[in-house]
């Protein structure tokens, strides 16, 4: 019986159910059934019997005959729609047909793999008003590959859910409908930092500052049981940064103290998660993330506070820790080159910046490469710093890569161990020249930037990188500096940066530190020459 288009909607996400029109459609009493339809519709494409055999029956049941007797059942419930049968069988393959059903779990997918950034409030708001786990009860405990898809299936609606959610939170709604988004937010991903910290914030707008107290000691603890670094808003309520915040200083000299900075996050395109912060005046100058970046610790850190110390006294800076890494998002499916070059432009556009410099240090020099190539109206300038056109994999001798790899199979059995025996290795290549407290501190900040698996990762997606086609492409002036004896980054690879790029400056840098130290005399000409090229 046809009964128009699309009349039929079926909920997978809480309790499944079924519904045509306004009537609820009874579903089959068989649990094995309603399993099989849900795989059918969370598929839409053929499967073959002997795959939905095995998921669901053992060999001793007669599993074909148990297909069969629940297709006929389904048959039943489902009926006919316009255009034919939903459901199609023949002797070896089933397929429902989804393109005449509604169904939640599809709308929420394909929400969370478009650009949700660009997505209605309203569309995103009804996509995450079901509550509930996938295929909520619907759980075949001696059906072991069904239990293995159910779990993965339900893993991705979760961080589906989340990554809408994260970006719901950005948005300007009524007070009272933010709050309990939030809250769903941080009850599905309880260990995100950025989850907790725009709770409190919320609960602050709302009046709710007792509350507000309340989470802030509950996300503490829950952080500090994830071994998840603690951003200090969580500590204090957040407080905006203002030109008033700013030091009367100019910010140049070391020991002037720094202004306050507000944590702020936004989404990128995939729905990952980044932290990123504004602070300074004058023109904006976007540091692009590199690894082992940390918002909140590199703030009082000695590696990288007189660098931010020297560039506010001239610039707004803005600063944002990459996927995987500090305070964005440790749970991301992708971590490779191309989601470096959208997180910068997801921050930038989150930053409301229309035209700005560039600062790229270490594999930031290449993200910073690909940006200015496929954006060059916003980028005024660019500085590239410690950086290469080629990770190791590609540009490394065989000697280098077997060490590199090494090092990768050190970091997955030794980084989150509380000995940082393993994590020197890299803080002597980084900073040879360290003092014992500053190599101390670099060894901690490794442990709380990145969990051991991400830092494989990201050593991984650094090694493929190749930006050596997009260097003659390069439009916007670039002022190149290298350390004469860095360790990390060979002095060749920056002077291939320069060489590559027409008409960049270069400038060499007597130092053996990856990142030179406010202590070196190197250090005055290295901050001197982007000053005064940025000028």
């Amino acid at each position: 019986m046809a009964t128009g288009a699309a009349t039929l909607a079926l909920r997978m996400i809480g309790a499944m159910s079924l519904k045509r029109g306004a009537a609820e459609v009874p579903l089959p009493a068989s649990r094995k059934t309603r399993a099989l339809f849900a795989y059918l519709a969370a598929s839409d494409r053929p499967v073959r019997r002997d795959r939905l055999c095995e998921l669901l029956w053992e060999v001793p049941d007669d599993p074909r005959g148990a297909l069969r007797w629940s297709l006929s059942k389904l048959r039943g419930v489902i009926g006919d729609e316009e255009g034919g049968p939903l459901l199609a069988a023949d002797r070896d393959m089933v397929r429902l047909d989804c393109r005449r059903m509604t169904v939640d779990w599809r709308t929420l997918r394909a929400l969370s793999t478009e650009d949700i950034r660009k997505s209605d409030t309203g569309v995103l708001i009804r996509a995450v008003t079901i509550d509930g786990d996938f295929l909520e009860g619907l759980d075949l405990p001696r059906c072991d590959g069904f239990q293995a898809w159910l779990a993965a299936m339900r893993e991705d609606v979760r961080r589906w859910q989340v990554a809408l959610l994260r970006e719901l939170a950005q948005r300007d709604l009524e007070p009272e409908s933010g709050l309990a988004l939030v809250r769903r937010w941080t009850a599905l991903d309880p260990f995100d930092a950025l989850a907790r910290v725009a709770l409190i914030e919320r609960l602050e707008a709302t009046g709710r500052r007792g509350e507000a107290d309340q989470q802030r000691a509950i996300g503490i603890r829950k952080l500090d049981e994830g071994d998840v670094p603690i951003p200090a808003a969580m500590r204090r309520p957040s407080v905006p940064v203002v030109a008033h915040d700013l030091p009367e200083s100019d910010g140049k000299d070391p020991h002037s103290p720094l202004p306050e900075q507000q944590v702020r996050f936004c989404t990128a395109s995939d729905g990952t998660g980044l932290a990123y912060s504004i602070v300074g005046e004058g023109p904006p100058l976007v540091k692009t993330a590199n690894w082992l970046n940390h918002l909140e610790y590199d703030w009082d850190s000695p590696v990288w506070r007189h660098w931010i110390k020297a560039i506010i006294g001239d610039h707004q800076l803005v600063r944002y820790d990459e996927r995987g890494n500090g305070l964005s998002d440790w749970n991301s499916d992708d971590i490779s080159f191309e989601t470096f070059v959208d997180d910068l432009v997801s921050v930038v556009d989150a930053a409301g910046l229309e035209r700005f410099d560039l600062l790229g240090i270490s594999q930031g020099c290449s993200v910073s490469i690909a940006y200015a190539v496929r954006h060059p109206e916003r980028v005024r300038k660019m500085v590239l710093y410690g950086g290469y056109a080629a990770g190791w994999r590609i540009r490394a001798s065989r000697a280098e890569i077997e060490q590199r790899e090494a090092m990768l199979t050190l970091t997955k059995s030794g980084w989150g161990q509380n000995n940082p025996a393993f994590r020197q290795m890299f803080t002597t290549l980084f900073y040879p020249d360290a003092t014992p407290s500053d190599a101390e501190w670099f060894n901690e900040l490794q442990r709380r930037t990145t969990s051991p698996a991400n830092a494989v990762r990201l050593q991984e997606a650094f090694a493929m990188i190749d930006v050596r086609h997009l260097l003659a492409k390069v439009k916007v002036p670039t002022l190149v500096l290298h350390a004469r004896d860095d360790a990390v980054i060979p002095y060749a690879a920056g002077r291939g940066l320069a060489a590559g790029i027409p008409g960049a400056q270069f400038v060499t840098i007597e130092s053996r530190n990856h990142l030179t130290q406010a202590s070196e005399p190197a250090w005055s000409r290295l901050i001197g020459s982007i000053l005064s090229f940025l000028e």
